[in-house]
């Protein structure tokens, strides 16, 4: 077809490979799925004959340079260590990219590269960050003011297996790093940081009980854009999980320092990981689901108003794909679509608050993920009447 476009997704993992597979069932585009691990693209060769693959090693620069030079877009699934390399890679080739990394670094230090090279690079793209910030931004732009944002989210198994009940539905090691990475929040407009998994409460969650919540530093690109003055972020997990990863941060089992021990130099964390990665695993038929609920307060006029997004999806059993990988890689296609069709033309590095300023992107990832049965119900409420 003349107007296919051609996508190279770095990256074939628990949401890499739903994400080919989305854009391949879609005639606009040709795909070429990219990993180092042979058996991370087996089931693509076995079962897409549209998808073509290639085992490469990524953490290359000039060799990935050399592999996206002949296409036109690019997805970006690495972990989050290779992240922001490999985006600087990307936008140095002059090619547009959606990227779900999660790198730790600020994606804003490479946006004059962006610019400069007239590169469309939305960075942050998954369900959060991503439709979370995408949804604060839309309702950044109807508020006169926005006061305060809530955002509570999490991937769970459907099972709860002992001795973790829990499953990683992205990189294990990238789950890690949100125990270990300070947690910042807003509080009368400041930026404060506390440790990641303090301050944990009970909340209940119609349809799927009751789930602890605790502090992770997953507002990342809000605490610069939207001026709030209290904004706040949690992440979801089945109750007593904070207690296991806590004592395990503290007795020194995720620390990255070499210590050592009967003659060998080693790092607790490579320890930790290879112990705790098997009973982590997400296998292609575990069942899981993921929650999400948004709460924004703010002024319009003389009134004050509550914004309620609520999200809960689960594991598609007709095309195993977990809920984690459609949740959030389908926010990543739908994104490299608006690209391709010309409706986001922002230049430079756009995180997705950015995109939720124009409602019509907004309405168009809705819509989207909708009809991949991705609903976030909205509820407006009415709180206060302000005097003149």
């Amino acid at each position: 077809m003349k107007d296919t476009k051609k996508v190279m997704i770095l990256g074939t993992g628990l949401v890499g490979t739903p994400m080919a597979v989305d854009l391949a069932k879609d005639s606009r585009f040709e795909v070429t799925a990219v990993d180092r691990d042979a058996d991370a693209l087996k089931n693509l060769d076995e079962e897409w004959d549209s998808i073509a693959t290639l085992k490469e090693d990524l953490s290359r620069k000039e060799r990935l340079k050399e592999l996206i030079e002949p296409f036109d877009f690019v997805i970006s699934a690495v972990p989050g260590y290779l992240g922001f390399q490999t985006l600087k890679a990307v936008i140095e080739s002059r090619k547009d990219v959606v990227d779900i990394a999660f790198f730790p670094e600020d994606p804003f230090l490479l946006d004059d590269l962006a610019r400069r090279n007239s590169v469309t690079a939305i960075v942050d793209c998954g369900v959060s960050p991503g439709m979370s910030n995408i949804l604060v931004g839309y309702i950044d732009q109807l508020l006169d003011e926005t006061q305060e944002i809530a955002l509570y989210v999490g991937g769970l198994p459907e099972n709860r297996e002992w001795p973790y009940e829990y499953k990683a539905g992205f990189s294990p090691l990238d789950v890690i790093e949100e125990y270990i990475r300070p947690a910042r929040y807003l509080s009368n407009g400041a930026i404060c940081v506390k440790p990641a998994l303090s301050d944990p409460e009970l909340i209940n969650f119609p349809g799927i009980g009751t789930l602890e919540a605790f502090n992770t530093d997953g507002l990342r690109s809000l605490l610069k854009t939207i001026p709030a003055h209290y904004m706040r972020e949690k992440t979801l997990r089945y109750p007593g999980h904070v207690e296991k990863m806590a004592m395990l941060r503290e007795t020194g089992f995720f620390s990255k320092d070499v210590i050592r021990v009967d003659g060998k130099d080693i790092r607790p964390l490579d320890l930790t990981a290879k112990l705790l990665f098997p009973k982590w695993k997400m296998n292609r038929n575990d069942k899981d689901i993921t929650v999400f609920r948004l709460i924004v307060v703010g002024k319009k006029d003389s009134t004050r108003l509550r914004y309620l997004y609520e999200m809960l999806d689960h594991h598609d059993s007709a095309t195993q794909t977990h809920s984690m990988a459609r949740t959030t890689g389908y926010t990543a296609t739908l994104a490299l679509r608006m690209i391709a069709a010309g409706m986001y033309r922002r230049k430079g590095i756009s995180v997705p608050e950015f995109i939720g300023q124009q409602p019509e992107c907004v309405e168009f990832m809705r819509s989207g993920l909708k009809d991949r049965g991705i609903v976030y119900e909205e509820t407006v409420e009415r709180i206060e009447t302000l005097g003149s």
